[in-house]
């Protein structure tokens, strides 16, 4: 049987997002109920994989010593919690560099199939941006977008097809009620 995963976007889904960027561990402040949500999926059997795009450093908002401790953090958060984030993915250049990891570009995707040996293809993915949906279904993931962080915003500009093509739910914790169902 294939293992099942579930792609996390971070900034917005899981902790507090900030158009000034989150950049210390003391601004990485978790969403309510989102630490015990990504336990759940890992209780319950899902590999849990979190990708951000985190222009910040390129930015030099922060360094990646300081992204490390973040990522560390929300891991021991998770961990506390009695789950397990089985690998974080995350793209450091600014929108103008032209990689292939910026999301709504589908590279740290390529980068999951490639660590983990599986396909994304039906993986669920839950964000809160365009950016995260089209990321998603240029890999055929099944994107769900929560409505924290930029997410109601994002709903409302969404085209009536994109809609119809993902799940929209108000947080993190009811994106693994509809996973686990």
């Amino acid at each position: 049987m294939p293992q099942s995963f579930v792609i996390l976007d971070r900034d917005g889904v899981i902790n507090q997002d900030s158009d000034s960027y989150i950049k210390s561990v003391d601004e990485w402040i978790p969403i309510p109920g989102s630490i015990e949500a990504i336990a759940r999926l890992s209780q319950a059997g899902y590999k849990v994989v979190v990708i951000t795009n985190q222009s910040g450093l390129a930015r030099g908002y922060f360094d990646e010593i300081t992204l490390a401790n973040m990522h560390s953090y929300m891991c021991s958060l998770v961990e506390n919690a009695g789950g397990n984030i089985d690998a974080v993915f995350y793209c450091p250049h600014a929108p103008g560099d032209n990689c292939l990891c910026r999301k709504p570009l589908p590279g740290m995707l390529n980068q999951i199939e490639e660590e983990f040996n599986v396909s994304v293809k039906n993986a669920f993915f839950v964000g809160d941006s365009e950016k995260d949906i089209d990321a998603g279904l240029a890999k055929q993931c099944r994107p769900i977008l929560v409505r924290t962080g930029k997410g109601a915003s994002t709903e409302k500009q969404l085209n009536l097809q994109k809609k119809n093509l993902i799940k929209i739910v108000n947080d993190l914790n009811d994106a693994v009620d509809l996973i686990l169902m």
